[in-house]
């Protein structure tokens, strides 16, 4: 027996005397197209597992080798034991190792594909397990595939976590398959909203207004909260939570409460329904006149503040309001912040109630009686009282009576003699004056006071003070551009034109006087109704009787009766005629006998002259107006026209007392250029002085 060398096994030719393997087919060969039928790629074929590591199984398919099945392939490699039976997925028949390459998990997902794809179409509804979360979506197992169900599908609302969805079992539609690329889109959206489509259609066809309906809180806004009756939402507003005060509906309401609502209105068109839950209750609105009658008190709990008012909770559901002007008697409240909080405890006093309009006014002040009806009874009108200046305004000055509460002095009531034209000129804040009750008004929570009425009115008493021809003495109190003011006796004021302070022309008052000298001058005009005392200067050392003082009034007043000569210039005029009168009393003495002497002819000369002396006044005046525009600022040229400054309307009030009459400037040395104001004499008046 020939033995068969290595050297011989390479090419299977041995040289032997029995057997002749030279050309003999190999086992493989014989095998070869037995095995090409049995295994084709792309088949599942069952197998049996011949041995298990950590990192996976070899498992025998009936093939001359073993495949080998890693770990992962498996949902469950714990479970597999040796000697169990597997489906795999022959992708492979021989790699380099001439080994097949199976796989566990391909056979499970062509299995579940095949099932899924003649079992179900695009439309078709399918279980699958939510797993896990990818970019756009979330992997759904379905049989053994992974489908892909894109975010937007998840569910009817917006999802905020995702992860609460993963791992549970859910229905979708299939909505796409892709034969060539192997996989399934999904959607669960539809088939919820197929479902809510239905409900809502069994909700709308039997939902009423009036009827309860249990639901569950779905959502929190600011505006309300949405309730799912079973399918369809409705809105329950904020302002049908309570009929008291709500915020917020977090107040009363969290998202998966089941509460019991009342529907208010359907809108089947829009799909609406709109809910209430405050009507459960009785409107405690109803019966609100008979609970809170007025002028009743109550007492109740500050919920809210506003800077017109407080808001008080007078019971559930039911709030008044305490307006800044009810807050206080004596204080004036600007913002209600500064006398009540929220959470005040406070009584107050029911002033109004209004059912329709479900408006409750309440007082604060109420509670306490009106200290204005207590100073009514405590200082009856003429009672003296005294007080600190609180505070100035340009037509009077308060004072502080008692207890925050001021009177008011006006202007008006501040001199019987001088003419007030602002608080400032005799009082400053802080004086403690001396003042009488003229009124008290409790309803206009007004007091009138007045300092003038502390005195008797020394015009009361004028005729036997000041007689018109009397020399009295004073002082200059004030300066103006016409004239100058003198301080008597008993605080009365008279004027001294400036035509009266000299015989000679002074152009500027404040040139010849000054505020502070004592001067002495003559009454020459004692107006009561006008309450104006006239003085002349230059009159002092003129000797006139009686009959020529009542002729000089008389031509003063008859100059007056014109509307442009003053009361300086017409003084003038009749001195002048006086003057005349005596001139030619005189020459008549001297030219005529004793014997042809006429008295009575005398009155004669002097009507003549008195007529005269308003010509004489006009003339004066029409020859002076240009010469004082030439002297006049350029700025007070506009104002000459016949305008009379806001402080001189009339002749006579350039005459008055000093209370009645301001110069526009006071500080100006011209004298004003309207037609009432004074003008020089002329020349030929002068040379018959």
């Amino acid at each position: 027996m020939t033995t068969v060398t290595a050297e011989a096994q390479g090419d299977l030719s041995i040289d032997s005397d029995f057997v002749d393997f030279k050309g003999m087919v190999s086992m493989d060969e014989l095998l070869g197209d037995s095995i090409q039928d049995d295994f084709k790629e792309g088949t599942i074929i069952e197998g049996k597992v011949v041995e298990k590591r950590d990192s996976g199984v070899l498992v025998d398919i009936g093939y001359k080798a073993e495949g080998f099945i890693p770990s992962d392939d498996f949902d469950d490699f714990a479970a597999i034991d040796v000697g169990a039976k597997v489906d795999v997925y022959l992708e492979e028949l021989e790699d380099e190792n001439s080994m097949p390459v199976i796989s566990a998990r391909k056979a499970v997902f062509h299995r579940a594909w095949e099932k899924i794809t003649t079992g179900h179409k695009e439309g078709s509804v399918i279980k699958g397990v939510m797993k896990n979360r990818v970019r756009g979506g979330v992997t759904v197992d379905v049989m053994g595939i992974e489908a892909f169900l894109p975010g937007s599908q998840i569910d009817v609302t917006p999802v905020r976590n995702v992860e609460d969805y993963l791992g549970k079992e859910f229905e979708f539609k299939i909505l796409k398959i892709n034969e060539e690329r192997r996989n399934i889109v999904l959607s669960r959206r539809e088939l919820l909203e197929e479902d809510l489509a239905e409900k809502r259609a069994a909700i709308m066809a039997s939902i009423e207004p009036t009827q309860r309906r249990v639901g569950v809180v779905k959502n929190l806004t600011d505006f309300g909260a949405f309730i799912d009756l079973g399918g369809m939402d409705g809105l329950l507003h904020i302002t049908d939570m309570s009929w008291g005060r709500v915020s917020h509906p977090s107040e009363m309401l969290e998202v998966g409460q089941e509460i019991e609502v009342v529907i208010l209105a359907v809108d089947a068109e829009r799909g609406r329904i709109s809910l209430g839950l405050k009507q459960k209750t009785e409107n405690p609105w109803e019966k609100v006149e008979e609970r809170f009658e007025i002028g009743s008190r109550i007492k109740g709990k500050i919920v809210n503040i506003m800077p017109y008012g407080a808001f008080m909770e007078l019971e559930d559901g039911v709030e008044g309001l305490i307006h800044v002007s009810e807050m206080s008697w004596t204080k004036r409240v600007t913002k209600a912040s500064d006398v009540l909080s929220v959470g005040d405890e406070v009584e107050a006093v029911v002033l109004d109630v209004n059912k329709e309009k479900k408006k409750i006014s309440l007082g604060l002040r109420q509670t306490e009686r009106n200290p204005w009806e207590e100073l009514a009874e405590k200082y009856p009108a003429g009672t003296r009282i005294k007080g600190k200046v609180r505070n100035m305004t340009s037509y009077g000055a308060f004072v502080e009576i008692e207890n925050d509460i001021d009177g008011m002095i006006h202007i008006s009531d501040m001199s019987w003699t001088r003419k007030i034209n602002n608080p400032n000129e005799i009082l400053k804040v802080g004086d403690e004056v001396e003042a009488v009750i003229l009124d008290i008004d409790p309803e206009q929570q007004r007091i009138s006071l007045g300092m003038k009425q502390i005195e008797n009115d020394p015009w009361e008493s004028i005729d036997s003070l000041y007689k018109e021809g009397d020399i009295v003495r004073g002082k200059i109190a004030k300066i103006t551009a016409f004239g100058a003011f003198v301080e008597l006796s008993h605080k009365i004021d008279g004027l001294i034109h400036i035509s009266q302070i000299s015989k000679e022309r002074v152009e500027k008052v404040k040139d010849i006087l000054s505020v502070g000298d004592e001067v002495e001058a003559r009454v020459i005009r004692v107006d009561k109704e006008e309450r104006r005392v006239g003085l002349s200067i230059k009159a002092v050392d003129q000797e006139m009787t009686d009959a020529e003082l009542k002729a000089v009034g008389e031509e003063v007043s008859q100059a007056l009766s014109g509307a442009v000569v003053d009361i300086g210039e017409a003084f003038d005029d009749a001195l002048n005629v006086v003057e005349e009168r005596l001139a030619k009393q005189k020459q008549d003495e001297t030219d005529v006998e004793p014997a042809d002497e006429k008295p009575a002819e005398e009155p004669v000369v002097a009507k003549e002259e008195k007529e005269e002396a308003p010509e004489a006044a006009d003339e004066a005046v029409a020859d002076e107006e240009p010469k004082v525009e030439e002297e006049a600022p350029a700025e007070e040229t506009s104002a000459s026209e016949e305008e009379t400054p806001a402080d001189e309307e009339t002749s006579d009030e350039s005459s008055a007392a000093p209370a009645d009459e301001e110069t526009p400037d006071e500080s100006s040395d011209e004298t004003p250029e309207t037609p009432e104001t004074p003008e020089e004499p002329k020349e030929e008046d002068k040379k018959s002085e």
